[in-house]
């Protein structure tokens, strides 16, 4: 037994002396997704439920692997604090259960450096080295871990979390507490492409160049997006998310990473969420670099990569070009996310360009058909309109970037669903937009 070994025996515990660590009045922060660690974040609602973390706040997004926190024999026992909603919290959240903290993906570290205690997460089992990686995860709760503050670490290690290259990696020696914990980690189910996803992923790949450097996230659209470009050549990867359309890309030879110009010939991500192939193929490969989310989102280094093309969704989209993409008639649904950041990437990049998509519809819950695109939003806005550049629905694509408020609507109008032209025009009048 080697010096790091000795030390990973001395730290081991169970989930209850871990969080024996935390003091009333900490607060504790958990990563997205897979990097929540379940044994810990329990053993933090047992503890707050016997009434000992009353001014503590605990702090997540995305937390998709353990709803312990939030049972109701937890509420009003420990403080939450949460910066993306997801599915499972959103009724807390427009419910003031949560509180929520807007923030962009990149400023995470930034703005929650001063104001945490303590931090937990689920990392990869040790290397012989002291090392453990934090995965398919690093998100921001890595780049905090290496901020050089003084925070209480609680690690649970979990042999299904993949090993990955990069600046991912915790030292043993860093850790306070050490736990272990086998889940199988999240993964999502294939997602249906439509025939409304179909067409958009069709208009955005017609404007991508061969060479191109692509960002794409979760979901119908992102997917459609990586099968319309099959055809492509020589793309590459720098995205917030890693997701199984960039995988597939790969093993066609469309993602080849010869044309990138920063991190030549690797992909760089943040966080990684899909199927377990995915995970597996992201697992010790030496193609793919996972950093924190403060370097990878941050616009002055994305925009380093030539031709980078963002590609995300949108909720809500009025005539000047504003994109409210996370609130429904203002209560939360989702999250700022990195949106923004790689909007303003795109832009700075050379060649780059940022499209933001969206359904022309949706049906609400009476049934009725409602438009997409609005003569104002609704809701809190995501992305400014002095910002936006492409947007795209199911009936054609439109550059908006320097055009005047007229021209904007005609162009939106040509977009949205034909039942609703007739009174975007009149409301567009309305209002002044146009003559």
């Amino acid at each position: 037994m080697n010096r790091w070994q000795e030390l990973y025996q001395q730290r081991l515990t169970t989930p209850d002396g871990a969080v024996n660590l935390i003091e009333n009045g900490e607060s504790i922060l958990v990563g997205l997704i897979n990097s929540v660690p379940p044994a810990l974040v329990s053993a933090v609602a047992r503890k707050a439920q016997r009434g000992e973390l009353t001014e503590s706040t605990f702090m997540d997004a995305l937390n998709m692997r353990c709803a312990d926190i939030y049972s109701p024999e937890v509420q009003g026992k420990i403080k939450y604090l949460c910066g993306y909603a997801g599915l499972n919290r959103s009724l807390l959240m427009n419910s003031a259960v949560i509180d929520l903290q807007p923030i962009r993906f990149m400023d995470a570290r930034r703005n929650l450096q001063q104001i945490i205690d303590v931090l937990m997460m689920t990392v990869s089992p040790m290397d012989k080295n002291g090392y453990f990686s934090t995965g398919i995860n690093p998100d921001y709760i890595c780049g905090l871990a290496k901020s050089g503050n003084k925070y209480k670490i609680l690690l649970e290690v979990n042999e299904k979390m993949p090993r990955t290259f990069g600046n991912n990696y915790i030292h043993i020696s860093e850790a306070d507490a050490i736990v272990e914990n086998n889940l199988p980690l999240l993964a999502l189910p294939k997602i249906p492409i439509s025939k409304e996803d179909e067409a958009i992923g069709n208009y955005i790949a017609e404007e991508i160049p061969n060479g191109a450097c692509i960002q794409l996230g979760i979901g119908g659209v992102p997917n459609a997006v990586g099968m319309a470009l099959e055809n492509k050549k020589d793309l590459s990867v720098h995205s917030e998310m890693i997701c199984d359309s960039m995988m597939d890309l790969y093993y066609k030879g469309v993602i080849t990473s010869r044309k990138k110009t920063y991190m030549p010939g690797k992909w760089m991500g943040t966080f990684v969420l899909g199927s377990q192939e995915l995970y597996d193929f992201v697992a010790e490969n030496p193609l793919i670099e996972m950093w924190e989310a403060n370097i990878v989102n941050d616009p002055r280094i994305a925009c380093l990569n030539d031709n980078l093309m963002s590609i995300n969704t949108t909720l809500e989209i009025d005539l000047s070009g504003q994109c409210s993409s996370e609130t429904i008639a203002y209560r939360q649904y989702s999250g700022i996310g990195g949106q923004a950041d790689f909007v303003a990437a795109a832009w700075y990049s050379n060649g780059g360009k940022s499209f933001i998509a969206t359904y022309s519809t949706y049906t609400d819950k009476s049934g009725e058909l409602k438009s997409k695109i609005v003569p104002t939003i609704t809701s809190f806005c995501t992305i400014n309109r002095v910002d936006i550049q492409y947007v795209v629905t199911e009936y054609g694509i439109a550059y908006l970037k320097d055009r005047s408020m007229s021209q904007r609507t005609r162009e939106l109008v040509r977009l949205a669903h034909p039942d609703f032209r007739d009174w975007l025009i009149f409301e567009a009048k309305r209002l002044g937009f146009t003559q």
